[in-house]
């Protein structure tokens, strides 16, 4: 009997229970920090789905329960590397991340080794050993918008340039190119059609000026991700291209992405001005609110790398058959009511189960422990230095990046 792939398992009465409908998701723009009401929908009605995406072929299912995106990226019957080489449903025509080198396109045990290097740069002693810098990069920052006076546009004097420096000292790049770096972290992620051009070459100059610093390295080693990476290569425990994926990944993410996270939360803290009144009054709160933060702060549009299922699997009640395509939406997961009670209110003083925003299981995003150290010190030293921030203009009149992959204001104009 041929195969059908719209098929499911018998119930037990012996009828075909039939798949859900494949629904058509264009992952338009939304305003501000608004959820997408399509996932909302789906949340409440039918948290195991199937969709098409505006490029790619075929279709896939989408999972948006909680516990069924922590089961699907911990489950090693889904894999990344069996998306290598395959034309699948997608929100963009090609991919960011490089698909033959690096963590993004690859299994355990490969996978488990390669972030194992990449660890080494990631511990609490790098973060003691960066902190100050990063602190020290904040003020020199805002030194400069205060001199300036107000109002001011907080992603072109903060947010903007602090990650980017930040990143830029963590993997090692000389500060006279720091510039270059961040233009070409944003063109990788953009995700107009039109703009994959431009993200090619890019990428081609991001990864020429990365093989240029890792050959610096091995000449020159340091104590900074470039040099860690340098050392493994030169071990023979990565390979030349998994070196430079990795350092593009970590470039790349830990620009664009705590750029626009940042910048969402700060817009999140000035548009609730009772839980920015709360920070000043309570200082300490810090850590437990830039974690609540993460997880109430829609932090990309549409959904990211999918899985390929290896095996039949069931799913929230479902059969995902083997080589079907896999999307979690962590976006949504954050903001499961079975897990976080009313999970549209911003709470500091949430408890229970932890938010997902920087994945789950051995995908689990390396760069959270830092991501979670710049959005301290931005915030700390914002609210150390003016304590009446305010925005300059109406919530509403706040521009939003638009048709980017993570998103985030494209202008905070504030005043003090």
């Amino acid at each position: 009997m041929p195969f059908d792939p719209d098929s499911e398992p018998a119930t037990a009465s012996g009828a075909a229970a039939p798949p859900p409908p494949v629904r058509f998701w264009p992952v338009d723009d939304l305003p501000a920090l608004d959820p997408d009401p399509f996932l909302d929908e789906l949340l409440r009605d039918e948290p195991v789905t199937r969709i098409r995406l505006p490029h790619g072929e075929g279709h896939a299912w989408l999972v948006t329960r909680y516990e069924d995106v922590r089961f699907v990226v911990s489950d090693p019957r889904f894999s990344r590397a069996e998306l290598v080489g395959r034309s699948v449903t997608t929100m963009r025509p090609t991919p960011v991340a490089s698909q033959t080198a690096g963590l993004q396109y690859i299994d355990a045990p490969r996978h488990t080794e390669l972030r194992r290097v990449v660890a080494r740069a990631f511990t609490g002693r790098s973060m003691m050993r960066l902190r100050p810098m990063a602190e020290r990069t904040a003020a020199g920052l805002l030194d400069a918008m205060e001199a300036a006076g107000p109002p001011a546009d907080l992603m072109q004097q903060l947010h903007g340039p602090f990650p980017i420096a930040v990143i830029r000292d963590f993997l090692g790049v000389d500060e006279s190119d720091w510039h270059s770096w961040a233009q070409t972290g944003e063109a990788l992620l953009s995700a107009g059609a039109d703009s994959e051009e431009r993200a090619a070459a890019a990428r081609a100059a991001t990864r020429a000026r990365v093989v240029d610093l890792l050959e610096r390295r091995r000449e020159d080693p340091r104590d900074d991700l470039a040099g860690v990476l340098a050392e493994a290569t030169g071990t023979g425990e990565i390979t030349g291209d998994e070196a430079v994926s990795l350092a593009m990944a970590i470039q790349v993410s830990g620009g664009h992405a705590v750029r626009n996270n940042s910048g969402s939360m700060m817009y999140a803290l000035l548009t609730h001005p009772e839980h920015l009144q709360r920070l000043r009054r309570e200082p300490e709160l810090l850590p437990k609110a830039v974690d609540e933060l993460f997880r109430y702060v829609p932090h990309r549009n549409g959904v990211g790398i999918p899985r390929i299922a290896t095996e039949d699997v069931t799913v929230g009640g479902h059969l995902v058959r083997a080589g079907e395509v896999v999307y979690n939406a962590y976006v949504a997961a954050n903001r499961d009511p079975d897990v976080f009670p009313d999970p549209d209110a911003l709470d500091f003083d949430r408890t229970g189960a932890g938010h997902i925003a920087f994945g789950h299981g051995p995908h689990h995003c390396l760069a959270a422990i830092m991501a979670r150290m710049e959005a301290e010190v931005i915030i700390g030293s914002v609210l150390d230095r003016f304590p009446g921030i305010r925005l300059a203009v109406p919530a509403r009149e706040v521009e939003f990046q638009l048709q980017g992959l993570i998103r985030g204001p494209r202008t905070l104009p504030v005043t003090w």
